[in-house]
């Protein structure tokens, strides 16, 4: 998070944004009644029990709410510094 930023989308925003940290809870859930059996941590997973792959966290524009990949912000920056 030590470059600059750009929306996207509405193209106007540099200063505004929403960091959004995505931190996984893996549980198991009991079948009938939907309610939490166990909680694991990511070691006590099993074979059928897939780790969470996203993103550490995303970026969300304070002006317009789209919400994307921190890359996406950074490249638009670049992109338009490059075409000054």
């Amino acid at each position: 998070m030590t470059s600059p930023y750009l929306c996207p989308t509405c193209k106007s925003n540099r200063m505004r944004f929403t960091i959004i940290e995505q931190i996984p809870h893996y549980v198991r859930l009991h079948p009938q009644t939907g309610e939490i059996a166990a909680e694991l941590t990511a070691e006590q997973l099993d074979a059928f029990h897939q780790p969470y792959k996203g993103e550490a966290y995303l970026v969300q524009c304070g002006v317009c709410g789209t919400t994307e990949r921190e890359e996406r912000f950074v490249k638009m920056a670049q992109h338009q510094e490059v075409g000054r």
